[in-house]
């Protein structure tokens, strides 16, 4: 068993060499030399991980209830991680240019949240206050920002592969001013 000094000590040089790799050109590590930047970076927001459990079945995974004229069906092969998360936006900040693996429940519990999608070439804002939701299908990025002057809360539930990162860093579309 190694100590967390011995793996400190392993581990800082190659983290070290990894960042002074990425910064080489003396720019940003989310910019390749002469390219566009590979993500935009988020700001004044803080997730916490709640949980995350893989269910599974022997054969396709098929949940399906209609009760009266209401009707909902998850269905995946095999697998399927639930992942949720709580995350605080500050007033002013905003989550970077991203998509995810699957489709995403976004809950907001306090505050205001507005959300952009990258194939809207008008830029238009999604507005959502506390106890409405949005729903990301997972196949385009978006991005998050609370244009408020009051803290944020959304609690977010991901279904995506089993194992699977549950955010994928994307660069600005380049279809809002910011």
């Amino acid at each position: 068993m190694h100590s967390f000094r011995s793996l400190f000590k392993w581990f800082a040089p190659l983290s070290l060499a990894t960042l002074m790799a990425a910064c080489s050109d003396g720019g940003d590590p989310a910019t390749a030399p002469g390219t566009t930047p590979r993500f935009t970076a988020g700001s004044g927001s803080a997730s916490t991980l709640l949980g995350r459990a893989t269910f599974s079945q022997d054969a396709n995974f098929k949940v399906k209830r209609i009760t009266g004229d209401w009707h909902v069906e998850v269905k995946a092969h095999r697998e399927l991680d639930v992942a949720v998360q709580q995350i605080v936006f500050q007033p002013g900040s905003y989550s970077g240019w991203h998509s995810h693996p699957g489709p995403v429940f976004i809950q907001v519990v306090s505050g205001t949240m507005t959300f952009y999608e990258s194939d809207d070439p008008n830029c238009t804002p999604i507005v959502r206050s506390a106890g409405q939701g949005f729903l990301d299908v997972g196949e385009h990025a978006h991005i998050a920002r609370n244009e408020t002057g009051s803290p944020a809360t959304n609690i977010v539930t991901y279904l995506a592969p089993p194992g699977a990162v549950l955010r994928i860093d994307e660069p600005n579309p380049g279809n809002c001013p910011f």
